[in-house]
């Protein structure tokens, strides 16, 4: 599975940005899929997580309430709605997807991954 991200940008803070990932195989519709972050010397950080059928929505804490993951399985796209940035929030936002049965927060869980895109929040 090959996953191609799109969005991402720069947003003054409490501003709003989207990101996609959109993936080349039938198969996601099977697969929980999550978005990470990661900043310059720092490990990947989970953010959300989605199982198949978009019933089980996982998030950190430092994000709830803010954004939301959401999936689209005839489109065969992965969503990551972002709202009142701040910019501790600034990163690059990957998306991956996993062959396993529930959404994790751990990102050895995860098989495929996306390109990576960057979100900016100016203060």
């Amino acid at each position: 599975v090959n996953l191609g991200q799109s969005g991402g940008g720069l947003v003054q803070a409490g501003g709003s940005l989207s990101l996609s990932c959109a993936a080349s195989e039938p198969a996601f519709i099977n697969y929980p899929m999550g978005w990470f972050r990661q900043v310059p010397g720092k490990e990947r950080e989970f953010v959300a997580a989605i199982n198949w059928s978009g019933t089980i929505r996982n998030y950190t804490d430092s994000v709830k309430g803010r954004f939301a993951i959401s999936r689209d399985n005839i489109q065969r796209t992965l969503y990551l709605q972002m709202y009142s940035l701040k910019p501790e929030d600034t990163a690059v936002y990957y998306c991956a997807a996993g062959e396993f049965a529930v959404p994790s927060a751990n990102q050895y869980d995860y098989t495929y991954w996306g390109q990576g895109t960057q979100v900016t929040v100016s203060s």
